[in-house]
């Protein structure tokens, strides 16, 4: 093979992002130079950090240009190294992969796959970025406490459904918001006590406070909007509400982001609002798989994955993922 269909920004999104906003372009084979890998994709992650990478806007990772090739979360296999912990053959995971067939990634932000008790791809879900974001913001950031009622949007997706099985795995008590009856559905087989379907809703704060009688004690906040003011409306004295992700906003990402005030509310119960970056508890990573991998191997976390299939799609998975239309990880197999 000489050539090496590669996906790169063509354009920045102005509402909603598009298929329109990438091109597919026919690159020649990569090569690795010193200190990298020619790596073959297996699998790519699509996730919705990467809405805050094609936009010109300040971010927490340095964001695309225009024309350059898309990067994001991957599994492959190593064709060609140079570097000298990697051999040919080997089954690498990294942040750095190109939404292409063949690809060089930097030899040091790569890790060997090694889980054998496992799929794979499971490197890039409950046991990859996904499930230990709902690790640590749980229980390091939210630091629950027994009994208490943790509200998770986006409950069916990548984070919250490890989030959810973690909440009731720890004794708490989780209540799902998503975003179609069947993904609620999906939620109570996980455990999730109770669930508000969003998108029917007529009032949120009503249907929050049905949910969670005893109001809201934690908050793990994956989408931002008008699921976050509901939240806040509901919250407890010395409530915690842990920011993951604003998906919500995928749409106006580079608009103000205009609602509610929440001052008053936050003066009075108290409460702690703050972000959450998995990278902050990188010393921690081991630890953590070894508990999800355990809780998998006894049967008490199970996950869905939603999986499109070849390089040509992963721009239509990333939007359908923004839009929610996805049900669990989303991924792209090649």
């Amino acid at each position: 093979m000489t050539t090496n269909p590669s996906w790169t920004l063509r354009s920045y999104p102005t509402a909603m992002p598009t298929v329109d906003n990438w091109a597919l372009e026919d690159r020649p084979m990569p090569q690795a130079a010193e200190g990298e890998l020619l790596v073959k994709t297996l699998w790519l992650s699509v996730d919705p950090y990467m809405r805050g990478r094609i936009s010109p806007a300040k971010n927490y990772a340095a964001g695309f240009k225009i024309g350059d090739l898309m990067l994001g979360g991957g599994i492959g296999e190593v064709i060609s190294s140079e570097a000298p912990d990697f051999q040919p053959g080997q089954i690498v995971i990294s942040d750095y992969f190109g939404w292409q067939p063949f690809t060089v990634i930097p030899a040091s932000t790569a890790k060997l796959v090694t889980t054998t008790d496992a799929p794979m791809q499971a490197a890039l879900s409950y046991l990859g970025m996904p499930g230990l974001t709902a690790y640590f913001a749980l229980l390091k950031t939210a630091s629950p406490k027994a009994g208490e009622t943790v509200l998770i949007s986006a409950a069916s997706g990548a984070v919250g459904q490890i989030a959810g099985q973690i909440a009731r795995i720890k004794g708490l008590d989780p209540v799902a918001v998503a975003g179609t009856d069947e993904k609620l559905e999906w939620c109570r087989e996980l455990g999730y006590r109770a669930g508000i379907n969003h998108r029917q809703s007529a009032d949120l704060v009503a249907d929050v406070a049905a949910a969670c009688p005893n109001g809201v004690d934690v908050f793990i906040d994956n989408t931002a909007g008008p699921i976050h003011d509901a939240a806040m409306l509901n919250l407890n004295t010395f409530g915690r509400v842990v920011v993951v992700g604003t998906i919500a906003l995928a749409d106006r990402f580079d608009q103000p982001d205009i609602g509610l005030r929440h001052l008053r509310k936050t003066l009075i119960t108290r409460a702690r609002i703050e972000g959450f970056l998995l990278d902050d508890h990188e010393s921690e990573y081991d630890a953590a798989i070894a508990d999800l991998l355990a809780w998998h191997k006894q049967g008490l976390l199970h996950t869905r994955e939603d999986v499109a299939e070849g390089i040509e799609t992963v721009p239509h998975a990333l939007v359908r993922m923004l839009k929610g239309e996805n049900f669990g990880k989303q991924l792209v197999r090649l």
